[in-house]
């Protein structure tokens, strides 16, 4: 990404009555016409992106409070298991790693029974974080296919279109490949 920080910009707070309550208008999404629904969601994605971001924390927050030690078990579980992994099949590979590798496979192969093992007997923990990373991610999904756009919305996202690349979404999105046309 070329974009300095001096053009990056944040996306404005949008009011909660136009983000979720009185003014805001839902509708289950075309099904059959997955471009218009595309086009809606990536359109809702720009807007709506520093409350998705607040949603997304809050979720977290919340999900965290209630139980802060299994996320943490669970955390430390997957970085141990993905640690464990690179360090015994990893590209690069530590030179005692491979002579244990080469002398004890018994070993090695203790080494990844332990951390089954382990992973295993943490899996709620497990879940609790995949279940804490996935929930604000589809309810993004959700509220930006579900939210219909208002002429409000479809204003300033036109306005906005010229630098909207710059907000963190706008760079997410032109990554992925997934910009909406401007003036459709």
């Amino acid at each position: 990404m070329t974009t300095s920080m001096n053009n990056f910009q944040f996306a404005p707070l949008r009011t909660l009555d136009d983000f979720l309550l009185e003014s805001a208008r839902f509708q289950l999404p075309n099904f059959g016409d997955f471009e218009k629904w595309g086009n809606r969601v990536v359109k809702n994605l720009l807007y709506y992106q520093t409350n998705y971001f607040v949603l997304g924390c809050m979720e977290l927050i919340i999900i965290g409070l209630f139980q802060p030690v299994k996320i943490a078990l669970g955390m430390a579980s997957i970085f141990a298991v993905i640690y464990a992994l690179l360090m015994i099949y990893g590209p690069n590979q530590n030179p005692s790693v491979q002579q244990l590798q080469s002398v004890n496979k018994y070993a090695v192969f203790g080494l990844l029974l332990g951390i089954t093992y382990i992973f295993l007997y943490m899996f709620d923990a497990v879940l609790l974080v995949l279940f804490a990373v996935l929930l604000p991610i589809s309810s993004v999904f959700i509220h930006s296919s579900l939210r219909l756009r208002n002429l409000k919305n479809k204003l300033t996202s036109t306005v906005e279109s010229i630098g909207i690349k710059h907000s963190p979404m706008g760079q997410f999105l032109e990554a992925m490949g997934l910009m909406p046309d401007t003036f459709q």
